[in-house]
């Protein structure tokens, strides 16, 4: 028998998944629209992001609903937390895109230096990241959701490779400095953006097994906590 809640629950998690396809979209753009020297595609991403920002008011509006009227428990209620927390995480991935925009339109006005290879390849990481953990949340896969967890630190690795790169380029080409500096910029943003997208992982494993495995091995190798389960 079909529980009251079980449609307002799938209800959320379809609008969370709808706002998950716009994010990882306006990413995509925001990095094709630098590696491709697009500033017009580029400037479109700041609408895009208005509808990331409607989407999420949304899941707020259904997330209360379900809490006012439903008074979910147990499995139901981590379900719902897990969901706003994931479209929070969500947004953040809009406003990171955008911040990427910002800097391809800079780029684009600067077009005598090329994108570094390895920031490409961060780019690649950093979307192939955010797709496993919305496959993660889609199937509500522990699995799924680890795998993600295990990807972060090659992320971070790659990450300070591309700004130590950027600054040894500014130090022996200061007349590219401003390109420089945007270059850096965008890690820093990819990095975000795969940040986010761990904590949509962390945010899997508690709907679907009730662990909460937020900064738990930073908590357990400084002897605060328990060690991480995983």
């Amino acid at each position: 028998m079909t529980r009251v809640v079980d449609p307002v629950l799938e209800e959320i998690r379809h609008q969370v998944l709808r706002m998950g396809n716009a994010s990882e979209a306006i990413l995509e753009k925001a990095v094709r629209a630098l590696f491709r020297g697009d500033a017009a595609a580029a400037a479109e991403v700041q609408g895009d992001d208005l509808e990331i920002d409607r989407l999420d008011v949304e899941i707020d509006e259904a997330v209360l609903r379900a809490l006012a009227l439903q008074s979910p428990v147990a499995d139901d209620l981590r379900q719902v937390v897990a969901a706003k927390m994931i479209a929070t995480d969500l947004e953040r991935v809009g406003d990171l895109a955008r911040n990427v925009a910002k800097s391809a339109i800079r780029l684009a006005d600067r077009p005598d230096v090329e994108p570094p290879l390895r920031l490409r390849e961060l780019a690649d990481e950093a979307r192939s990241l955010l797709r496993a953990a919305l496959d993660a949340y889609s199937d509500l896969d522990v699995a799924k959701a680890e795998a993600v967890l295990d990807e972060d630190d090659q992320v971070d690795q790659d990450e300070d490779r591309v700004i130590r790169a950027a600054i040894r380029e500014l130090a022996a080409h200061p007349e590219h400095a401003a390109q420089g500096v945007d270059f850096i910029l965008v890690a820093k943003n990819l990095e975000r953006v795969a940040d986010h997208a761990t904590n949509i992982a962390e945010g899997v494993i508690l709907a679907a097994q009730a662990r909460n495995v937020k900064h738990a091995q930073k908590l357990a190798d400084a002897g605060m906590g328990p060690p991480n389960a995983r």
